[in-house]
């Protein structure tokens, strides 16, 4: 865990510290911070940092993409910034910048649903599980196994007003038991439209004869309650604990200190969930079930054309952080009509995406390109692309567009053929347990997913066999070749351009895959070579411009005036000594010339804190290169030729 903490700190440091910080959340694979002042993130410092696969601005929300170990970085990050436990200082008129609509609603939707995700999503796998046993004849729907193995998948969905109560009084600032409170109150079975209708007479009928049709069981001092189901809902108890958040204010600038710890939630419950009973959530309701109608009526007046669409957007979307915001749509149409056939029509992206991974790991030669693509496609097989689509695919811009059309084409198959989803479930190959009908056992739904993927999965791969190509530029990894020990393909290798880096410091020549670093001796991050120095001095190996400079003082990125692009890391693990025993002569964006003083660091101290000095010098930009030849000396000083980039 120690390297997550160290991730962790440095993403603290670079988005502004501790104390930027508003709200934290996170999803499969990026942190979603919200920020006091978003212009203080160093994006180049961040999207740099071993551990970070990108960063975005999106939904009013600062992304930062990690992969697979999201869980722990944020583990990690709560515990430096005390996100919910501290108490957040007041923001300023000038520190108030108002979110777009779209953006605050993309905000508000993450930051209910993530937390619950995961759980959400094993939920639904034993849902989906159950009924398949069930119709594999494994065990009946009255034995003692179904039943126990359905309260467990079913308790979330029945209970979702309960785990949403939470996240909404998180995201609303109300006392977070407040929350649980009243979602559990929303579905306290006596006040439930099943439970009324099965014990009393209505009274009377509310909008009868249209959609609406509302019957009255009870009135509260002469206004009636219309009858509601609220188990299994998701915008009523929102509105309320947003609802309860503005009360909860109110209250306490005016209940006095004294009796204000058990009055204010008191009272808060009170108004919240009377008003919510009377008129939010019949209101709630009504809204959900015409939005579902209507999504239903667009998406019916050309299912082809609104498949191909989604599926076609959907990685863009998701590329931008917006899929979010067809999200709720799901999930109302699976509590509200018991399915969903809108969201469904974008199952195939995902593998699509792994085929032309897969068809790139046949293909390519480049074995860091297939160290990358074997535990991407592993990912995607789970329904996470994030990996694949910034390592992979988005930069190699066909392959992104064809990974579209492919999706689009699914898509369009999928809505012609009204593809539906049943219940909540796992992503990726755990998503085929929600494609079985509870009412109407069979597979043929289940064999429309199946078609779709297969298609998406061998036109992908085939079209990738076609259109990837490895890039003639890359040097290969493979470290049995070593260009010193093959003088005879020199003169293959001779280019009327080079480029060369001079030694920015004094001392000893240490071969890049004999550093203790993996990222470094692997060469994940380029060809180079490392000095472990002499003298703490550190100076320009060119004439050129520095483009980043670490906030610890510890490592710099270069740019040379001919385009070689180079890392150079003072030490291994420095970034902990917070800039101590470092410092710099030069600022980002400062133009140097070769030998220019950038900085000085103080050997001894460093050591004497048990950290190394060897010092990687990368360059970023190998596949610009024919071949990055470094020096045969074993004893370098500053101002001799240390790297020479063949064009």
């Amino acid at each position: 865990m120690r390297k997550y903490q160290q991730l962790a700190e440095e993403i603290v440091k670079t988005v502004g510290g501790s104390e930027n910080v508003l709200d934290l959340t996170h999803c499969m694979t990026r942190l979603r911070f919200q920020l006091r002042d978003d212009s203080l993130p160093n994006d180049e410092v961040l999207k740099q940092m071993d551990g970070i696969v990108s960063v975005m601005r999106s939904g009013g929300q600062y992304q930062v993409v990690i992969g697979n170990h999201v869980s722990e970085v944020y583990s990690e990050v709560t515990q430096l910034t005390k996100v919910g436990e501290k108490p957040t200082a007041p923001i300023t008129d000038k520190e108030i910048k108002k979110k777009k609509p779209f953006d605050a609603f993309i905000d508000v939707v993450s930051n209910l649903f993530q937390p619950i995700l995961g759980i959400l999503c094993a939920a639904g796998m034993l849902k989906g599980f159950n009924i398949l046993f069930n119709a594999m004849g494994i065990y009946t729907a009255d034995s003692g196994a179904y039943m126990i193995i359905n309260a467990m998948g079913d308790a979330l969905f029945m209970f979702l007003p309960v785990f949403l109560g939470y996240t909404s009084a998180n995201k609303f600032k109300v006392q977070p038991f407040t929350g649980i409170l009243i979602g559990l109150a929303m579905c306290y079975p006596a006040i439930q439209l099943n439970t009324l209708a099965a014990t009393k007479e209505p009274l009377y009928t509310l909008f009868s004869g249209t959609i609406l049709s509302s019957p009255v069981y009870l009135d509260v001092f002469g206004i009636p309650l219309i009858g509601m189901n609220y188990t299994s809902t998701v915008l009523p108890v929102i509105i309320v604990v947003y609802f309860a958040s503005k009360v909860q204010r109110v209250l306490d600038k005016i209940i006095p200190s004294v009796i204000k710890f058990f009055i204010v939630p008191m009272l808060t419950v009170f108004i919240s969930l009377t008003l919510g009973f009377l008129l939010i959530g019949p209101l709630a309701n009504y809204g959900s079930e015409l939005i579902a109608q209507g999504i239903f009526a667009v998406r019916d007046a050309s299912p082809l054309v609104a498949g191909f669409l989604l599926a076609s957007l959907w990685q863009i979307l998701m590329v931008f952080g917006l899929h979010w915001g067809i999200i709720p749509v799901y999930i109302n149409n699976i509590t509200s009509l018991g399915f969903d056939n809108v969201l469904t029509m974008a199952f195939a992206t995902t593998f699509s995406q792994m085929a032309i991974t897969l068809a790139i790991i046949v293909k390519t030669k480049d074995k860091n390109l297939k160290a990358l693509g074997i535990p991407a496609a592993v990912s995607a097989l789970f329904g996470i692309t994030e990996p694949i689509v910034y390592g992979i695919t988005l930069p190699r811009k066909k392959l992104f567009i064809m990974s579209c059309i492919v999706s689009g084409i699914a898509g369009g198959f999928y809505g012609f053929y009204n593809f539906r989803e049943f219940t909540f479930g796992g992503l990726g190959i755990f998503e085929f347990m929600t494609m079985f009908d509870p009412a109407n056992p069979g597979i043929a739904n289940l064999m429309i997913g199946i078609i779709g993927v297969v298609f998406a999965m061998v036109a992908s791969f085939v079209l990738t066999l076609f259109l990837f190509k490895d890039d003639k530029s890359k040097p290969s990894s493979d470290k049995t070749i070593e260009v010193p020990s093959i003088p005879e393909s020199k003169p293959e290798l001779k280019s009327e351009k080079k480029h060369t880096m001079q030694s920015p410091m004094n001392g000893e020549v240490i071969p890049i895959k004999e550093v203790q670093d993996e990222a470094f001796s692997q060469e994940l991050l380029g060809r180079g070579i490392a000095i472990k120095p002499v003298t703490g001095e550190l100076f320009a190996p060119f004439d050129g411009k520095v483009v980043t400079l670490f906030p610890t003082k510890h490592a710099f990125g270069l740019v040379s005036d001919e385009g070689m692009e180079v890392l150079i890391h003072i030490g291994f693990n420095t970034v902990r000594l917070k800039g101590k025993y470092f410092e710099t002569f030069v600022q980002e964006g400062d133009v140097v010339k070769q030998g220019q003083k950038l900085a000085e660091f103080n050997i001894a101290e460093i050591e004497r804190e048990g950290y190394s000095v060897e010092t990687p010098m990368i360059v970023t930009n190998t596949d610009s290169y024919l071949e990055i030849i470094e020096t045969k000396g074993k004893q370098v000083n500053a101002g001799d030729v240390l790297l020479t980039g063949l064009i």
